[in-house]
Parts: structure tokens; C-alpha cells; sequence
């Protein structure tokens, strides 16, 4: 979790952090909100959590739920810590557990109560670092079939002739 300045401004959609004279957000075109105020909801968000303990015994029953990079998995524990969900980091059974024997992979665990949650806070966490919350994905269903008259482009939603192979609007290639 990031220091929160109070006398700068922060994007409520992208968290981007802007100097106090800017009040737009550049990339989601939003009104930006104060370093006080964005306190402020995270307080209330934290008052709204249900309270668990973020220490973990071996009594827990644990679910494995992302295999990764260290680096990758120590920045998602930190992301679900800031949610108060408690994580470990381990490796295979049989490996090290610091993620240099085994490929350099490890694996991110958590309680199994705690699946739903951790879940929806990491695929959050997704569409935050991704930016796919300010994309359109309505269209990402769509399917090229050369057999119909026309098809939809799943990147764009540019309605086009199956004549053509490339989407005319964004050149997505077929």
C-alpha cells in the first residue's frame, strides 16, 4: 500500500496520484479527489471489513491460488494484506520454499474462507494494473466466422464484411 499524500489529488478509478492544481484524471477523463478525501473512504472501507486475524496457523486449511515470480506474489500478498487478508508464500513441497529451486516459481496461499474474497480483491488488483476497467469488453466474445455475412471485431466492435480478414477500424487480423 502506497503513502497517501492529503494536500495532492488521486484519481478514484486509477488511484493515479496528481499535483493539487490538476483536477482532471488524464486517463479516465474523472474528477480527481483529494489526498483527505481518499483517506477518508479508505477509512471507511477498512471499517467496513469483517475483522480476522491476518496470522495464520497450521490448523488453517490452506488453498494454493496463484503460482508466480517471487517478486510477483510477495506485490499480490502485499495487495491482499491491504484487504486484510493473510497470505504465505511457499514453494513445492520438497523445494526451498524461497522460489530458487523449482524454476524460480512460488505459490501464493490462503485460507480457503477466504477464497471469495481474495479472488475478488486480486482480480481487481488485475484490472487496475491492466487498465481493462476503462476498456469497452463487451465485444470480447465475439468470433470471426467466414461462413455469416458479417462478423463483429472482439477488440474494437467494428461490425465488418467477412470479406475481409483484417478489421477495418483497429487492423485486428483474422
Amino acid at each position: 500500500m502506497r503513502y497517501t499524500d492529503p494536500d495532492l489529488k488521486y484519481c478514484p478509478r486509477c488511484d493515479e496520484e496528481y499535483r493539487a492544481e490538476i483536477s482532471t484524471c488524464v486517463s479516465c477523463a474523472v474528477a480527481l479527489i483529494t489526498g483527505s478525501e481518499k483517506l477518508a473512504v479508505e477509512q471507511e472501507v477498512a471499517k467496513s471489513r469483517p475483522s480476522r486475524s491476518m496470522e495464520l496457523s497450521s490448523d488453517d486449511e490452506m488453498a494454493d491460488i496463484r503460482k508466480g515470480p517471487l517478486g510477483e506474489m510477495k506485490h499480490l500478498q502485499t495487495v491482499l494484506a491491504a484487504n486484510s487478508i493473510p497470505s504465505l508464500i511457499g514453494g513445492e513441497k520438497g523445494g526451498c520454499g524461497k522460489g530458487c529451486c523449482g524454476g524460480g516459481e512460488v505459490y501464493l496461499r490462503i485460507r480457503i474462507e477466504d477464497g471469495q474474497e481474495a479472488m475478488a480483491v486480486l482480480a481487481q488488483e488485475f484490472k487496475r494494473t491492466t487498465a481493462l476497467d476503462s476498456y469497452d469488453l463487451s465485444n470480447i466474445h465475439a468470433v470471426y466466422d467466414r461462413g455469416a455475412e458479417q462478423t463483429t471485431c472482439p477488440a474494437c466492435g467494428f461490425v465488418f464484411s467477412t470479406d475481409s480478414s483484417t478489421c477495418p477500424d483497429c487492423g485486428l487480423c483474422f
